[in-house]
Parts: C-alpha cells; structure tokens; sequence
C-alpha cells in the first residue's frame, strides 16, 4: 500500500513538470515560432537595405554573414555555461575516453578558480557579442521603407528591436541553455567549445573586468563573507600584476563612462538619430535606468537559487520578501523556470538598448571627435562597445556579486516582486 502511495506521489510529481498540450499550448508554440520566422524575416530585409551600420560602411551580405556567426557563437557561449556549471559533481573520469574534448574543457575550467574566471570572461563576451548584432541588426535611419511595412510595425521589431531580441534569445540562448543542461558532456565534447573557453579565459585574463574584483572585495568585506577560493593568496609578482590590471581596469571603465556620458548630453549617440523628440538629459536617465534593470533581473537570479536552497520560512523576511516567494516557488516551483525566460528576454532587449544608446553618431574627419582622438578611434568608439564594457561591470556582474552577499535583501526588495 505504502509503495503505491510513493508511486502515486511520484507519478504525480512527475505529471506536474510536464507540458500538457492544450489547445491554448499549442497556440503559444505556434505563435512563437511564426514571430521567430517574422522576426528573421524582417531583421533579414532590413539588413539588404544597408541601413545597418555593418551593412552601411561594408555591404549587406558582410553585415548578414557577421550577424550568423554571432548568434552562433552565442549559442556556444551560453550553452557551455550551463554545461560547465552542471558538471563539477560529475567524476571526469567517466567521460574522459568518450568525450575526450569534454574532458579538455572540464580539465582547464575546474583548476583552480579557472571557473570562476571564466564566467566573468563569458559575461563581458555575451555583451560584446549582443553589441555586434545590434550593429548587424539595429536600423540606422528609422524612415527607411522595410518590406512596405507600416511605420508601427517596424518601431517596434526594428527601432525598439524586439525582432532582433527574439531570434537572439531564441537561437542564440534559450534554446542552446535548454540542450545543454540535457547533454552536458555531450554539447562541449567540441573544439568550437574548446576554442570558446579560451577565448573567455583570455578575456579575463586582459585585466579589462578586473575592477569587478574590486567591487567583489569591498562586498566581501562589507558583508563579513569571505571570498572562497581554490588558489593560495597572492604574493609577489603575481600580487602586483593582479592589483596592477585591476587599476587597469578602473581606468577603462572611467574612459568608457566619460564618452558616454559626454556623447549622450552632447546628443551625438544613436538615440539622437533613432529617438529625436528625446531630450539629451533623458537619454541619460535612460541609459542609467535599463542599466539598473539589467543590474536587477541579473541580482534576483543569483538571489533566488541562494534562497531556494533555504526552508520556505527562512526565504522573505518582509511582506514583499514573503509575497515573491509565494510567486517564485508556488506549487513545485513552476513559475522559476517561467521566470528565467522572462528575465532572459528582457534582459537581452536591455542590452540592445543600451547598444542603441551608447553607439555613438560621430563622423570621423569632420573635427568633432570626441575627446580630439584619431579617426581610427573614433570609427572604433561609433560601434559602442564601450557600452558593453560598463554594462559588464556596472550592471551585469557587481550586482551579481552585490546578489551573492546580500541575498535575502534583494528578495526584500519590493522592486523585485515588481519585476
């Protein structure tokens, strides 16, 4: 009796994750692959006007073929995250002569903090490669005529960017996180992935995130938390060359923040060209508030998994801590996944947002420059990817950290429950 109770128990559980087809499912699913295919079919005809900057300044097949990679490359980034963060528990040993290449992957992610330094050199690739489809994708002239369609249609599927959003997160995230947590070993058992793991390694490795670990230490000290680490500590050269890229990295970061600011109130980004009604003083807040959206949508992930670990009485300590818990984890915690596609997808159109706002619109040899730099530089700095440099630090990855130290507080939060 008591083994058919379990059964039932189990069968019930079990009955609870799965998708039921009903008529209003299929609908979704149906719905959702017809925007995808709308999606690529007018992000696609937009690119052959040559009204992206890529397209513009190369030519359309250039801008078109750049785009592809960079949405493939992204399914390799995010995909191998989920496969590296899933398989420390499991023994290399069972994959090492099946999946030789898995085993390559895991060797270099698992020594050491290697992992650690890896997510951060990730992170800042996300947002470079979500910058470059934006310069790919995202209209340069609004008026342009795209396939007759009307002027609502293309300001919100190419000037705010939801077509470009869509296919990212579709074919470039959700969809590769989702095969990779199925097949972990098998998903990086790659030289794409091998390749993909150096590359971010070599990220971290140039000092360009380091102020991050600032911010990490200032928290940690902050909070009483110590920062664990698998490496004995720092002394000597290696002290010195650590500190050194981290003033490095602080200096970067006030450069990038310096030309952004002063292009934004001096109205030379592209939210002068897409966005001309708005006032330079409100392209600034703007830049600041999706900035903070980012920041928080990317706290209340790590926030949530810290206290799903916690007995429910112990998640929310406030009204609004209790009331985002009863909406997280209700029933068997159906609504977290819900949220996570959610939160991928807004957190995608604000990064292309703040794309939009942080390209500059300088024409290089005109002696406008910003700052008197060289040409060169200034062609570099219209494509804003500065932007992705203090998107990476300031919004993505310090409230990541700030989420770590202060979880229970940011369940608090009644911007959260909101969000």
């Amino acid at each position: 009796m008591s083994d058919d109770h379990d059964t039932t128990k189990e069968s019930s559980a079990d009955d609870s994750h799965d998708v039921k087809l009903t008529p209003f499912t299929i609908f979704r699913y149906v719905a959702s692959i017809a925007l995808l295919i709308f999606s690529i079919i007018i992000v696609g005809a937009l690119i052959f006007t040559e009204n992206t900057r890529v397209a513009k300044e190369t030519n359309a097949w250039v801008a078109l073929i750049v785009c592809v990679m960079a949405v493939v490359w992204l399914s390799m980034i995010e995909g191998q995250q989920a496969s590296l963060v899933g398989l420390p528990p499991v023994d290399p040993d069972l994959y090492k002569d099946s999946h030789p290449l898995t085993y390559k992957n895991a060797a270099l992610a698992f020594k050491g903090d290697n992992l650690d330094r890896y997510l951060m050199g990730r992170q800042f690739m996300v947002l470079l490669v979500v910058f470059v489809i934006n310069q790919c994708a995202g209209p340069l002239d609004p008026k342009v005529d795209v396939l007759g369609l009307p002027d609502g249609v293309k300001f919100v599927f190419l000037d705010i960017g939801l077509g470009m959003v869509i296919f990212t997160c579709i074919l470039g995230q959700l969809t590769t996180q989702v095969n990779a947590s199925y097949c972990m070993i098998d998903f990086i058992n790659n030289y794409f992935a091998l390749f993909t793991l150096y590359v971010a390694m070599g990220v971290e490795f140039s000092g360009v995130m380091h102020s991050s670990y600032l911010i990490q230490n200032i928290l940690s000290a902050a909070s009483g938390k110590p920062i664990i680490s698998n490496e004995p500590p720092r002394t000597g050269f290696t002290f010195a060359f650590f500190w050194g890229r981290v003033i490095m990295s602080i200096a970067i970061l006030g450069f990038c923040l310096a030309v952004t600011l002063v292009a934004l109130f001096n109205g030379d980004t592209m939210v002068s060209v897409k966005y001309p009604g708005i006032p330079n003083g409100v392209s600034v807040f703007l830049f600041f508030f999706f900035m903070a959206i980012v920041g928080m949508l990317e706290a209340m992930q790590i926030a949530f998994f810290a206290v799903a670990k916690l007995p429910a009485d112990e998640r929310g300590t406030s009204f609004f801590g209790r009331k985002t818990c009863d909406l997280l984890f209700k029933g068997n915690g159906q609504n977290l996944p819900g949220f996570m596609i959610g939160r991928q997808l807004t957190v995608v159109f604000s990064f292309f947002l703040v794309a939009s706002i942080t390209g500059l619109n300088i024409t290089p040899g005109e002696g406008n420059n910003i700052f008197g730099i060289k040409d060169g530089a200034q062609a570099f700095l219209n494509y804003g990817f500065h932007g992705a440099v203090i998107t990476t630090i300031l919004a993505s990855i310090s409230w990541q950290l700030a989420a770590s130290a202060y979880p229970i507080a940011f369940l608090n939060n009644p911007a959260t429950y909101v969000l």
